[in-house]
C-alpha cells in the first residue's frame, strides 16, 4: 500500500514539472516574438531626392540707426555758461553758434595778447638801430606766439560753434549754470545716417566696401531705403563668430531717425545649394540643433544639418552629407530614430 502511494506521490511530481518547463517555455517564446517584432518594426515614411538649385542668395539682419557724427559739446573749459543759443531739436549749421562761456579769461588774455604785440614791434625796431638785442627779440616772439596759442584755445571754448550740420539732440544745462564736464549740448547729424551689422563669419569673403543694399523699417512698411557697406571691418569676433560692417544711409528727407530699429537685406549674388521642405527639419530639444532624416539602404540615417536662407516653406541645409541625390524622409520623420528600417510609401 505505501509503495502505491510514493509511486502516485512521484507521477504527480513529474505531472508539475512538466507543466512548469511547459510554460516557461511558452513565456520565453513571447518575449523572444515581442523582442524580435521591436527589433524589425517599420516605420512608413514618405521621401523626397534632393537636387540642386540656383537662388538668390541674400541675408537679413537687424540692427539700430545712429547719427552719421555724434558730437557731445563739452568745452575744455570749466566755469559758468553765460549762454546757451539752441534748445532740443533746432537745426544748426556747420559754424553757428553753440555756447559762449564765461569771457573773462578770454578777454584778458586778449589784452595782453595785444600789449605783447606792441611790445614786439617796439623791439623789433630797436633791434634795427641796435638797442636791442637778437635775444631780447626772439624772447618775446616766444612769449607772443605762446600767448597767441592761449588766445585761440580760449576763444575756441568760449565761443562753441557747430562742426558740422545737425541736429540738438539734448541739452544739460541752461543760461548761468556752472559747468563742470557733463557735455552741455550734444549735436547729432541726420541728414545721412550710419548702422553697424554684425554677420556671420562664412559672408566674410562677399563682403566689400562700396556694395549696395537695402534697409526696411516697420514705421514705413511699403518703402526701401538704399544704403552703401562703408567699412568692412576687418577681424572676426571669436565668441560670436561675426564681423562688423559699417554701412552709410542716405537721409536727405529726415525720415528716418537715430535710435530707430530697422532690418537690412543684402544680396549677394546668385548661388547653388540644396532646400528642403522646413517642416522636415527636426529641432533637439533643450537645444538649438538641427537635423533631417535620411534613407540610407532601407534604414533612417540621422544628420546633424546647418540652416541657411530660408524660402518662404523651404529652407537651405548646409551639411557634407546633403548632396545632391540623397533621399531625404519629409513626411513621418518625428518617430524615427537613428538606424530604424523604413518602408518609403508613395
Amino acid at each position: 500500500m505505501k509503495n502505491e502511494i510514493n509511486r502516485a506521490f512521484m507521477a504527480k511530481k513529474k505531472i508539475f514539472i512538466y507543466s512548469l518547463v511547459a510554460l516557461t517555455l511558452m513565456a520565453c517564446g513571447k518575449k523572444s516574438a515581442t523582442a524580435s517584432q521591436e527589433e524589425e518594426r517599420v516605420e512608413q515614411v514618405r521621401t523626397t531626392v534632393l537636387q540642386p538649385r540656383e537662388i538668390e542668395r541674400e541675408i537679413s539682419v537687424s540692427t539700430n540707426l545712429q547719427g552719421y557724427l555724434t558730437q557731445n559739446v563739452a568745452p575744455s573749459l570749466t566755469g559758468k555758461i553765460e549762454h546757451i543759443y539752441c534748445e532740443v531739436g533746432d537745426r544748426k549749421t556747420a559754424g553757428s553758434d553753440l555756447v559762449r562761456m564765461d569771457q573773462t579769461q578770454y578777454k584778458t588774455t586778449k589784452i595782453s595778447l595785444a600789449n605783447l604785440e606792441t611790445e614786439k614791434n617796439r623791439v623789433e625796431m630797436l633791434l634795427k638801430t641796435g638797442s636791442a638785442t637778437q635775444q631780447q627779440y626772439d624772447q618775446l616772439v616766444a612769449q607772443y606766439n605762446s600767448t597767441k596759442e592761449q588766445l585761440d584755445f580760449l576763444e575756441a571754448n568760449t565761443y562753441v560753434k557747430a562742426p558740422f550740420s545737425g541736429v540738438i539732440s539734448a541739452k544739460n544745462y541752461e543760461d548761468g549754470e556752472l559747468y563742470s564736464g557733463q557735455p552741455i549740448l550734444v549735436l547729432t547729424q541726420i541728414d545721412k545716417l550710419k548702422a553697424l551689422v554684425a554677420i556671420p563669419e562664412n559672408y566674410f569673403p562677399k563682403f566689400k566696401a562700396g556694395m549696395k543694399l537695402t534697409l526696411t523699417s516697420e514705421i514705413y512698411p511699403d518703402q526701401v531705403f538704399p544704403a552703401t557697406v562703408e567699412v568692412v571691418y576687418p577681424t572676426i569676433d571669436a565668441t560670436s563668430h561675426t564681423f562688423q560692417v559699417k554701412i552709410v544711409i542716405p537721409n536727405g528727407k529726415n525720415l528716418l531717425r537715430p535710435g530707430m530699429y530697422v532690418t537690412t537685406t543684402i544680396g549677394l549674388g546668385k548661388a547653388n545649394t540644396i532646400v528642403a521642405p522646413y517642416q522636415a527639419v527636426e529641432k533637439l530639444v533643450g537645444a538649438n540643433d538641427r537635423y533631417v532624416f535620411l534613407n540610407e539602404n532601407g534604414r533612417a540615417k540621422r544628420v546633424a544639418v546647418t540652416l541657411g536662407q530660408r524660402f518662404d516653406q523651404e529652407i537651405e541645409l548646409i551639411a557634407p552629407e546633403i548632396v545632391p541625390g540623397v533621399e531625404m524622409v519629409t513626411t513621418g520623420q518625428h518617430k524615427l530614430v537613428d538606424g530604424v528600417k523604413i518602408n518609403v510609401v508613395e
